[in-house]
């Protein structure tokens, strides 16, 4: 008999519980991955949940992609608290970094967004200028995050705006 996974129970299993990430959650995002993490009520543990779709390739690719998101987010876990669900959800991208510089490169971007979440202390600072101004994922350089409400928000927002310059234009013609 084998002996029982020591990742068991520190893994989100059920879609209720990847909805509720995704949904309250806080998200940043780079080219390769988006990370969504949500305080976790129901255990002090932290909890990870992967979400590799066939975008990332076959069942082969996709497979490996996730060992080295495991293995990578093992080795960052000792910088992080407990108490937090996280998600990641792997973009097409991270099969070319996985093929170009393996673990390593899957680990960098992982601390990447655990830093920019705010989950794992930072070494580096972005410029002053550029720390207030959300990217297109609603995060911030200095690592401040907006829920997807709050990005929605936005969105409708700049919709309104786009539907008013057209309908500004049509009148002036």
């Amino acid at each position: 008999m084998t002996p029982r996974s020591p990742r068991r129970g520190r893994r989100l299993s059920r879609s209720a519980e990847f909805e509720r990430v995704y949904r309250q959650g806080r998200s940043v995002a780079n080219r390769h991955l988006v990370l969504y993490s949500f305080p976790s009520e129901s255990t002090q543990r932290l909890r990870l949940g992967l979400s590799v779709s066939r975008k990332v390739g076959g069942a082969v690719e996709r497979n490996r992609v996730k060992r080295l998101l495991r293995e990578a987010f093992d080795q960052l876990e000792a910088d992080l608290g407990d108490g937090q669900d996280i998600v990641i959800v792997a973009r097409p991208e991270v099969r070319e970094l996985a093929d170009r510089e393996g673990l390593g490169g899957v680990q960098t971007a992982i601390a990447d967004l655990l830093a920019r979440s705010g989950l794992r202390s930072s070494s580096g600072e972005a410029g002053a200028d550029d720390r207030d101004r959300p990217d297109a994922d609603g995060t911030t350089d200095d690592g401040a995050t907006r829920s997807i409400a709050e990005q929605g928000s936005d969105a409708n927002a700049d919709q309104d705006a786009g539907a008013a310059d057209d309908v500004l234009e049509r009148d002036a013609r």
